[in-house]
């Protein structure tokens, strides 16, 4: 073959490759808001940063009788790029060949993808967009689905792992994005689900629709499968670039640190007035993270989800933070068998990743009730106590108001592992409240009384006073320090500086067994 005949070949070949599907079908994407599969990479890549690997492979379409035509790459894209200057590596699935359905050769270059950033030691981000498992390939597509998922396990801990679900994700597709570390969809354009709409309808009768079944809000608010959702792609690959720059490439490295103009002195003199008197008087914890933390710095994880905790992450002198945080807004703050999985899930990644935790305490128990009793909060709120436990990262946690019970070990104790645990004035960490700790304490005293309901509030005043303040725990060595309200971000920053070369040795294992 000589030389002209080789480049109008080369031409040819790039041609077929950048046209994929075809400008019909790629019409079709964006009447639905959604790109082509090369224009997300684009948008979500720094400029002229992708290098695409296994560009010309294809898959088994003719043998099959799918199509007539051959489709260089089979119907996704892979490769490496840059996000904020940073490497990672990435596919994404081209719904205009033949729906994005995943074959073998689709499967070998999503795998070669992921093994690459394990190599590497890089985040692996993938853009779903997939009719499912292609069924004329059969056990071929089923294989694939395996490999990524193996490769999905293995990366698991060491890279971060995005899945960014941007048009149907379907059958066995949904369990390599829940077996990563971040799920975002966008609100019309993503659904994900094991059996859709019309095969629940055939089964069992009922009937519904594809984004009241597996749409975004669905599965960031109910499910919780998803932690992340967005009215447009582009907000998501926004926040995508802004999340990535919280976290460090792998396990090995630190989180980068960010330049800040918040000053690490700063008081915080209006705390106080977020926290109301009365004790049982809801507030939205955001409210203090706004003041305590780095200004503008909060990204929540799982917002819609298990509201009465708040995780997320955020910048403490420009270092990254992991917050996990009661709100007493939601169900007083309480801890139950959605908010446990939501922590225990969150406190592990942070831990996987080398990113401290603060915990901001205000709760009054776990949450009681013959529904979370059979649905099994004893096994789900044991995940809080086994992820801090197991937590080897700098762990501070600052009480706020309430620490009660089993609750108060799961937050706050420092025989769970908490490396330093500082107080406002209105801490209370105790067995129960002042309440019923009375109404057992000082049963017959109250009962004998000529007028019990007067003796009870006497001997609840008595309780509170005698016990019910941070001054007891902190005369046994539970609590580090009390602070004035106005030093609460000074005292986090100090705290961590304090424990930032913190080393654990640990029993030699394979791994434990955390109660699923």
């Amino acid at each position: 073959m000589g030389n002209s005949e080789a480049l109008d070949k080369f031409h040819r070949m790039r041609e077929r490759m950048l046209e994929a599907g075809g400008k019909d079908r790629l019409d079709a994407q964006h009447e639905k808001g959604k790109q082509g599969a090369r224009e997300r990479i684009a948008a979500l890549l720094d400029e002229n940063s992708f290098i695409e690997t296994q560009a010309y492979i294809q898959g088994r379409a003719e043998e099959f009788g799918l199509d007539k035509k051959k489709y260089p790459g089979d119907g996704v894209v892979t490769g490496t790029g840059k996000i904020g200057g940073r490497q990672v590596c990435l596919s994404s699935q081209d719904f205009t060949v033949l729906g994005g359905s995943l074959g073998e050769k689709h499967a070998e270059r999503v795998a070669l993808a992921q093994e690459l950033a394990l190599k590497n030691g890089v985040p692996f981000l993938q853009i779903n967009d997939s009719g499912g498992a292609r069924i004329q390939e059969g056990v071929l597509s089923l294989d694939g689905y395996a490999r990524i998922f193996k490769n999905n396990v293995w990366s698991s801990g060491v890279i971060p792992q995005f899945s960014v679900i941007l048009g149907p994700c379907a059958g066995g597709a949904v369990y390599s994005p829940a077996i990563t570390d971040f799920v975002f969809m966008v609100d019309g354009v993503s659904h994900m689900y094991i059996t859709g709409p019309d095969v629940i309808k055939a089964v069992t009768g009922e009937q519904i629709s594809h984004d009241e079944l597996g749409g975004a809000r669905t599965h960031c608010s109910k499910s919780g499968v998803a932690h992340f959702r967005f009215a447009t792609e582009g907000e998501c690959f926004d926040f995508i670039r802004r999340l990535l720059s919280y976290l460090p490439a792998n396990n090995r490295e630190m989180p980068p640190i960010s330049p800040v103009s918040d000053p690490p002195d700063r008081e915080t003199p209006d705390l106080f007035q977020v926290i109301p008197e009365e004790p049982r008087k809801p507030y939205d914890v955001r409210d203090i993270i706004s003041r305590a933390f780095d200004e503008n710095s909060f990204l929540e994880v799982h917002r819609e989800w298990a509201e009465n905790v708040v995780v997320g992450f955020a910048k403490l002198a420009g270092r990254t933070v992991g917050i996990f945080a009661n709100n007493p807004k939601v169900f007083a703050g309480s801890l139950d068998i959605n908010s446990s999985d939501k922590g225990a899930r969150f406190i592990r990644f942070c831990d996987a990743f080398n990113i401290p935790i603060i915990s901001l305490v205000d709760v009054p128990g776990y949450l009681p009730g013959i529904a979370q009793e059979h649905g099994g909060i004893i096994r789900h709120g044991a995940k809080i106590l086994y992820a801090i436990a197991e937590a080897t990262v700098p762990k501070v946690a600052l009480i706020l108001r309430k620490s009660y019970g089993g609750s108060y070990i799961a937050m706050s104790a420092r025989a769970l592992g908490y490396d330093r645990i500082i107080a406002l004035p209105t801490a209370e960490a105790a067995v129960m409240g002042a309440e019923g700790a009375a109404n057992i304490i000082f049963r017959q005293e109250i009962t004998g009384a000529p007028d019990p309901g007067l003796k009870r509030q006497e001997k609840i005043r008595e309780f509170q006073d005698q016990f019910m303040n941070p001054y007891v725990a902190a005369g046994y060595g539970f609590i580090d320090e009390i602070i004035d309200p106005r030093w609460t971000r000074v005292e986090l920053i100090r705290s961590l500086e304090m424990h930032s070369r913190k080393k654990e040795d640990r029993p030699a294992k394979k791994h434990g067994n955390i109660p699923l």
